[in-house]
């Protein structure tokens, strides 16, 4: 036991003196950490504290801990609303939707400036992309309701097809589609940074060993680029399962209506007009902290799966 005991306490001084060695080497790389840290310990961390109003019949007078405890109370009240399955539908949809459309297009136009020979033009496309990042949200939705009204310039051309030309935003069948569509034009530019970064580190070489070997560009996309760039789509894919459940109120607030109410009610938009405007505070935390379990779990499990069939993972 003493044995233990002495080697347990030369381990703990090894590591304090190897922690310090690190301090006084790194001493600079620290110190650019630090806001860093700081940042988040008050804005990520610090308000968790807030979260225990879930459980708790939230007072403002009383404050955090003086509120007595309800337990679940506030979770069962969601679970039990006659909108739930609605909502959480609603949810699903949309960001799903979002996912299998919008996460593939900014990778395939990665791989397309790539291939751009004409560096002027390749500039003048990356600066049209990235454009609409910049554009305010509230700009963009005026932007997407003009488009789509009645006598708007998609309305029009989508009137030669067959589609009513009609102010589309008023029907529930094209809020989805007009959703995702404005995201993929206001984020694909934007997104396609990070997978550009990521092919300038494929070994030009291979490219010039395939040419050889008598490859054309779309085997070389297949056997070259995309494996080469694999790593980088597997893990920005984890993140945004991640996000699955975060579905924005802005945007969705700006674009929607009172005729498409029952496709547009998402737990975010559900959050703001429980919690802000009607100020059930513990209520809508809870429902809040649900949604955020939710994404916690798919994104342990896109981790875990990741880890398995490609052993990329985040942790």
């Amino acid at each position: 036991m003493e044995i233990k005991k002495q080697s347990a306490i030369s381990n703990r001084m090894l590591r304090r003196k190897e922690i310090k060695v690190d301090f006084a080497r790194n001493k600079g790389l620290y110190l650019l950490f630090l806001p860093v840290f700081i940042y988040y310990l008050i804005f990520a961390y610090g308000p968790l504290y807030g979260a225990l109003i879930a459980f708790k019949d939230f007072s403002p007078i009383k404050g955090v801990l003086g509120s007595p405890w309800v337990g679940f109370k506030h979770f069962i009240r969601f679970f039990s609303i006659p909108t739930f399955w609605t909502v959480l539908k609603n949810t699903l949809t949309i960001s799903i939707s979002t996912l299998i459309f919008s996460f593939p297009m900014p990778i395939i136009l990665a791989l397309l400036m790539n291939e751009l020979r004409n560096h002027r033009f390749a500039k003048l496309v990356q600066n049209a992309t990235y454009l609409p990042h910049f554009i305010s949200l509230v700009v963009t939705c005026g932007i997407v309701k003009d488009f789509v009204s009645d006598t708007g310039i998609v309305t029009t051309l989508l009137s030669h097809f067959g589609v009513p030309q009609v102010t589309l935003l008023n029907y529930p069948q094209y809020f989805v589609p007009i959703y995702v569509v404005s995201g993929i034009w206001s984020t694909m530019g934007w997104s396609s940074v990070i997978y550009l970064s990521a092919l300038t580190s494929i070994d030009a070489t291979l490219y010039e060993a395939a040419e050889i070997d008598g490859a054309g560009k779309w085997r070389q996309v297949l056997h070259i680029t995309l494996p080469g760039i694999l790593p980088t789509i597997i893990t920005m894919f984890i993140l945004q399962v991640g996000k699955v459940m975060n579905v924005g109120h802005e945007k969705i607030l700006l674009l929607s209506n009172d005729s498409i109410l029952d496709v547009t009610e998402v737990i975010s938009t559900y959050v703001y007009r429980v919690g802000l405007l009607k100020h059930s505070y513990s209520y809508s935390t809870a429902v809040n902290m649900f949604n955020s379990i939710l994404n916690l779990a798919l994104l342990s499990l896109a981790n875990r799966v990741s880890k398995k069939v490609s052993e990329v993972s985040l942790w």
